[in-house]
């Protein structure tokens, strides 16, 4: 194992890029923190390259290295100044940036992201569906990047189990997932009662949307029904990441 002591070293600067969209695609490759997130990154199989860990963490180290990864020891700044966690948990990895499914695989309970910008709340949907038993994630134009560390973080693991698909108009992919025989539900605040809902079948698509303006006019006309949750006391509406949640445990109960 190596040691690291400047910020001036060419892995540090590799490594910081990845907390930039544009560097994670020209490198290939993006930045996991802490141990939990690392293992299981690895426990799905994702290919890891570069660790960097503080002395504490040398025995994680050390087995990473024997596994093939490049490991250097850093001292906590330098690991600061490469995390974006303010307080990081002594490791971080870069691993191959995972590839997302091609519409023609979609599997059959898909949750849709319409322009979601949040990070925590679209980790936090990302987790939830995987704890509900959806099979699928779809990120429209718009949407937080899902291999941001901000998404993944709030994820905990659930963005290297449960694939993600991209598509850069979303109604569209609606539309042709639509003809291929899956339901979409579109979360609308103008749509019907979410619990008087038609039966969806066993394919279909919970289409969330952005935090502030909802689902897009495109989107709206895509979907098979739209449905909102009863605001049954004084709020006007929900946090997506809770809305989210209580429609995908719902659809998955039935």
């Amino acid at each position: 194992m190596d040691k690291i002591t400047s910020a001036k070293n060419p892995t540090i600067k590799a490594l910081k890029a990845l907390s930039s969209r544009k560097g994670r695609e020209a490198a290939g490759r993006f930045l996991v923190e802490g141990e939990v997130m690392l293992r299981e990154a690895l426990n799905c199989g994702l290919t890891i390259h570069e660790v960097l860990a503080e002395e504490a963490s040398a025995a994680l180290a050390e087995a990473l290295a024997a596994s093939g990864a490049r490991v250097s020891i850093v001292p906590r700044g330098l690991l600061e100044s490469v995390c974006e966690t303010k307080t990081p948990q002594g490791i971080c990895a870069s691993f191959d940036l995972p590839r997302p499914l091609p519409l023609d695989a979609a599997p059959a309970r898909i949750v849709a992201l319409d322009g979601t910008q949040d990070p925590g709340n679209v980790g936090t949907i990302w987790r939830t569906a995987d704890a509900a038993g959806f099979t699928g994630v779809l990120f429209g134009d718009g949407c937080a990047d899902p291999l941001s560390p901000k998404v993944q973080r709030a994820a905990m693991g659930s963005g290297f189990r449960v694939p993600f698909m991209a598509a850069e108009h979303l109604p569209a992919a609606l539309l042709e997932l639509k003809a291929r025989g899956w339901t979409v539900l579109a979360s609308d605040l103008h749509g019907a009662d979410f619990y008087s809902r038609t039966d969806p079948g066993d394919r279909f698509v919970l289409v969330i949307g952005n935090e502030a303006r909802g689902i897009s006019e495109a989107t709206r006309a895509s979907a098979s029904q739209l449905v909102k949750l009863p605001m049954r006391g004084g709020a006007e509406s929900l946090n997506a990441a809770v809305a989210a949640g209580i429609m995908m445990y719902e659809l998955m109960r039935e």
